[in-house]
């Protein structure tokens, strides 16, 4: 007898079923992404809702104004300088006035925001400046072409009020440690143009309020940054009037 050929569908065989089943490897994967994944998009998180706002603007003033320190009330003062609108204006010369005289409260540059802040706390670096330059002209740098003061433009320039915060503030390393830095501190930076640029150290906002951060501007108006290591620090100085 001839036999007959099988023409059906091939039989499948069994499948074994995954001895730890589908769901406990869906979860051990899910334990293996959070345990390595997770602290990454935490600190994501964390550092996106710890970006300067209004309210912690508005805390981190009150916070350093009732301190009562010296340091404390100057980096309050910087950082209310970040509420004003401020266009940065780096024209070589303005006509100004003498004492308190000023550019246009909308315009400035990072020296305006320093002489801005100190006079909140009553400190003048205009007039400050003009009479020690006065008494020490070849004290400072030489590099205008200036044969004597200019009450218009000598306190609005970074290499004056550097040699300032030498003469008659605390001068200190320039450490690129951060422990080193204190809230009113004031830091002198080359740009990598090389130019020179200055600011003034604050705490953070929200949950870096520890951490040191600066108020400078750089183009931007006055900003509440976290720059003071990202250019090459040339001076540190802490000034606290005379």
């Amino acid at each position: 007898m001839t036999p007959i050929e099988y023409i059906g569908p091939v039989p499948e065989k069994k499948r074994k079923k995954p001895v730890m089943g589908g769901w406990v490897i869906m979860l051990l994967a899910g334990v293996f992404v959070s345990y390595f994944a997770w602290p990454a998009f935490a600190d994501l998180v964390k550092s996106s809702n710890d970006l300067p706002t209004d309210m912690k603007l508005e805390g981190a003033i009150n916070d350093l104004s009732n301190t009562g320190g010296y340091g404390d009330r100057l980096a309050a003062a910087a950082l209310d300088r970040t509420r004003q609108g401020v266009i940065y204006d780096g024209s070589v010369y303005n006509n100004i006035g003498y004492p308190n005289g000023d550019i246009s409260a909308d315009r400035g540059t990072s020296t305006d925001m320093v002489v801005r802040a100190y006079r909140q706390l009553g400190v003048d670096l205009q007039v400050l400046i003009h009479e020690d330059m006065k008494e020490n002209f070849h004290q400072y740098p030489q590099l205008w072409n200036q044969r004597q003061t200019d009450t218009n433009i000598d306190h609005r320039r970074v290499q004056n009020q550097q040699r300032f915060f030498e003469r008659h503030g605390v001068k200190l390393e320039n450490t690129r440690s951060t422990i080193d830095y204190s809230n009113g501190d004031i830091v002198v930076w080359s740009l990598p143009d090389g130019r020179p640029h200055i600011g003034i150290v604050v705490p953070g906002p929200g949950s870096h309020f520890g951490e040191v951060w600066v108020v400078h501007n750089n183009g931007d108006g006055a900003e509440w940054s976290n720059d003071l290591l990202t250019f090459t620090i040339t001076g540190h100085y802490r000034y606290q009037g005379e």
